[in-house]
């Protein structure tokens, strides 16, 4: 039987809201007020502690422009919109999902990741994902590792990049493989197919990452006051004539949609990728159909390598590309 959860009056008022987009117009009795304070009072189904919540988390816009300060002085007659997410389920459920497993022991599972599958449950994506398959070939002892809706996982692929991941079957492998990530000792290789041929043809970019401010669904490179350091350095291993080019990625730091960020960034988005493909993009599309209609940005974590935290032995692993961007390689060739 599947069990309830009691929620206090104030929670069902709210939870009743949840997943919908809502608006509020600044009236005189709310002029000059904090932008919180204001909106709790033209959204009293929402606590005061939410809004500010969905403001810091970039919830909240005024005229298209995301407003990420719950002090903020507001104006009469400004109208914000608040966006709120599906509400997740706390509590992850096993289903029967396929895996890829490259290696397995006790204390960790590595998998190698199709594109499509979403690493962990979210708003959009409540099921079917690689932690509800981890749940299910698990059981009970992955619950609650590092986190009760995100059992086991240490790091992240974006659902459309495919390739090695490496998830914690105990906490004190949860610790010591996050504790290796922080510190920048776990390798990683990227193949990634972009349009255009990067130069010099080995290199290294550096720019901070943090959230667009005109787009709170994408990330850019910032100013240091708004973004994290990254650092990602690429090496061209095949160009198809002035085109595109194969090139593999190591990430010296793991910002969220670095490689691709970096690689638009300068003038070289990734093929397939809706996100930050770009004009740079749409203008090499018109010289190869096939490129152009590639359904998902074409990058894949093909080798992964990091020391075992009960053996103290170093382990790696390598992944071939997977069928759909050997396809693209091979009628990018013809160029």
């Amino acid at each position: 039987m599947p069990c309830s959860i009691h929620r206090h009056p104030e929670e069902r008022r709210q939870a009743r809201l949840e997943g919908r987009t809502v608006s509020a117009t600044v009236t005189v009795d709310t002029g000059g007020e904090r932008l919180d304070r204001a909106l709790q009072q033209r959204l009293p189904e929402l606590s005061r502690s939410r809004l500010k919540q969905l403001i810091l988390s970039g919830q909240v816009a005024n005229d298209g422009n995301v407003i990420r300060d719950p002090s903020r002085k507001v104006r009469v007659g400004q109208t914000f919109v608040v966006i709120l997410p599906e509400p997740d389920d706390a509590t992850p459920q096993g289903q029967a999902i396929p895996l890829d497993i490259r290696f397995e022991d006790a204390h960790l599972i590595v998998i190698d990741k199709p594109a499509g599958l979403v690493v962990h449950p979210a708003p959009g994506n409540p099921d079917g994902t690689l932690v509800n398959a981890l749940i299910a070939h698990c059981g009970g002892s992955l619950a609650g590792i590092g986190g009760v809706r995100r059992p086991g996982i240490v790091h992240r692929l974006d659902k459309d990049t495919s390739g090695l991941m490496v998830v914690a079957k105990t906490e004190a492998t949860h610790r010591a493989l996050s504790a290796d990530f922080a510190a920048r000792r776990i390798s990683r290789a990227y193949a990634a197919v972009v349009w255009g041929v990067p130069l010099p043809a080995t290199g290294e970019i550096e720019g901070n990452i943090g959230r667009s401010m005109t787009n709170r669904k994408k990330m850019a490179v910032v100013g240091a006051q708004r973004g994290k350091p990254a650092v990602t350095r690429y090496k061209v291993e095949r160009a198809f004539a002035d085109t595109a080019a194969l090139i593999e990625c190591r990430l010296l730091t793991g910002r969220t949609h670095q490689i691709r960020v970096h690689l638009a960034e300068r003038g070289h988005p990734l093929i397939g990728d809706p996100v930050y493909g770009g004009r740079a993009g749409r203008r090499f599309a018109t010289m190869t159909s096939a490129a152009a209609y590639f359904p998902r940005q074409a990058l894949h974590a093909r080798h992964l390598g990091f020391t075992h935290p009960a053996s103290g032995e170093y382990v790696a692993f390598d992944s071939d590309l997977p069928d759909d961007m050997k396809s693209l390689v091979a009628s990018l060739e013809g160029l």
